[in-house]
Order: C-alpha cells, then sequence, then structure tokens
C-alpha cells in the first residue's frame, strides 16, 4: 500500500499496479520530505517526477504545496494508475488551490530530449536495473531543464553506489535508509 503522508491530501491510498513498479516506502518518504520541507524545497516550486511509478513522490510534493508537477512513465499500466491517482490527489485541493499535475506517457529520455521545460526540484527514482551508464545519461539529458540551483534528488538501492554526476550537478547530501540511498545534487549556479 502506498499513500500520501502529509499535505491537503493527507493519508490517501494511492493505486499501485500489480507489476511493474517498486513505490518508495513510506519511511523513505516521510524522511526524504521532512529533508526537503527543511530546505524550503516543496511549496511553489514546479516538479518533475521521473520514473514516477504510482507518482508517490511527485504528488507528495503536490499535496505539500508544489506549484506544478510533470509525471513521467512509460509503462502503460502505471500511467493508467497515474492519472487516477492524480485525479484522487488533486480532487482534494482546497478551492481555487489544485496545484497543476500531468501525466506523461513516455520513456524519460525521450521526454528530456524534447524540452522539459524549467524546473525547480527533480525525483529521479528510476529502477533499480537501469544501468549506471544509463543513470548517468539521464542526468546528463536533465542538465537543461533545471532552473538555477535546482535540486535533483536520486533514490537507488544502497548496493549500487553513488551516480556519475555530469558537469552542472554537485552533490549535495546523501541519506541512507536501509537498503535505499537517496542522494541530493544541485545544479551549479
Amino acid at each position: 500500500m502506498s499513500r500520501i503522508i502529509s499535505g491537503f491530501a493527507d493519508n490517501l491510498t494511492l493505486a499501485v499496479p500489480k507489476t511493474g513498479t517498486r513505490p518508495t516506502s513510506d519511511r523513505v518518504r516521510e524522511a526524504l520530505f521532512s529533508s526537503l520541507d527543511a530546505r524550503d524545497e516543496i511549496a511553489g516550486r514546479r516538479v518533475l517526477d521521473l520514473y514516477a511509478g504510482t507518482g508517490g513522490l511527485g504528488l507528495e510534493a503536490a499535496s505539500r504545496g508544489a506549484a506544478s508537477v510533470v509525471l513521467v512513465e512509460k509503462a502503460p499500466a502505471a500511467a493508467k494508475a497515474l492519472r487516477k491517482n492524480v485525479d484522487a490527489v488533486v480532487g482534494r485541493a482546497p478551492a481555487g488551490r489544485a496545484p497543476r499535475v500531468d501525466v506523461v506517457a513516455q520513456p524519460v529520455r525521450s521526454y528530456l530530449s524534447g524540452g522539459a521545460g524549467l524546473v525547480d526540484l527533480v525525483f529521479f527514482d528510476p529502477p533499480y536495473e537501469l544501468s549506471a551508464a544509463e543513470l548517468a545519461a539521464d542526468l546528463a539529458a536533465l542538465l537543461p531543464s533545471l532552473a538555477e540551483e535546482a535540486l535533483v534528488v536520486v533514490e537507488r538501492a544502497s548496493r549500487d553506489g553513488e551516480p556519475g554526476w555530469p558537469d552542472g550537478l554537485t552533490l549535495d547530501a546523501r541519506k541512507s535508509y536501509g537498503d535505499t540511498t537517496v542522494w541530493f545534487a544541485t545544479r551549479d549556479a
């Protein structure tokens, strides 16, 4: 079960396809968003959730005050669940204050190469089987879409080690939660 932890959609259960996704655990999501709240990185931000799966990260940001969220997911079953989850979350927003949330059903690299528009906060939670080289290529493809001082959050299996950061992104922090490590990188000014 995956759910929204806080904000206007607090405790809303998200639809999860039977196969093909690996939702971020509530424990990791709660710790991640506590860090982001402490850094004032959510309210009013333009958010991009790559490899969105059920949309747990991007929709959590929407619930907590992000101005807009784009959820990118190529798997048809996950994209269908995403649309259902978006409707449920946006439906809980206070009148006149619903964030803009879009679902893009296409591969991440294809989306990024098409010009994603500027974003302030990026969640990058690819499948664990994505190779280090593919991860590095996706991070490099993301650079043109990053606003000045944007924050990129990468979630990976702890055994995978630190991502290969392209020029233009600098490691800011690393937090481990058992088998999961979350990396924070900032866009160089």
